[in-house]
């Protein structure tokens, strides 16, 4: 029986390219995150050994930063601002909103595996808010019709 998780090769090459440099560990966390869509929790002691790292220095930087995920999300990732901004014009309103159609809570994904849906703080379009990221693209100014055909159009 082979006990190597599927994701070690993809690991281990990515640890390749960076091997002993270890001020390059963000950008190695966020490689594995981008071929992976996660950073496996039992990844960190093989990029630790691969820097020549603690895992406890590894663990601080993988959890510090929220775009770094420790579990598989949806195919795509749904953020809404949450900054003081999009507070002022309406951003709670809409999160709400955004679970009642999705059937989930801020963190969660959908049955479906489509969407997870996450609170973030400040895409710097505060002058056109309540402002959404959907993986790389940011909407300003959403309303809850406006939010409702963008997520019809993931379906």
């Amino acid at each position: 029986m082979n006990d190597v998780p599927a994701h070690d090769s993809v690991v281990r090459e990515i640890i390749a390219r960076y091997r002993g440099e270890q001020h390059e560990l963000l950008p190695l966390l966020q490689e594995v995150q981008q071929r992976l869509g996660y950073v496996p929790h039992d990844a960190l002691q093989t990029i630790a050994d691969g820097l020549n790292l603690s895992r406890a220095e590894v663990f601080g930087v993988a959890t510090f930063y929220h775009d770094l995920k420790d579990a598989p999300g949806g195919r795509h990732r749904l953020q809404i601002c949450g900054a003081e901004a999009c507070q002022a014009v309406g951003c709670r309103q809409l999160e709400a909103h955004a679970q009642r159609v999705l059937g989930i809570e801020v963190g969660g994904t959908t049955v479906d595996g489509t969407i997870t849906l996450e609170r973030a703080y400040c895409f710097g379009n505060c002058a056109a808010g309540p402002t959404i990221r959907l993986d790389d693209s940011i909407h300003g100014r959403v309303t809850t019709e406006r939010f409702d055909a963008i997520v019809r159009g993931l379906k």
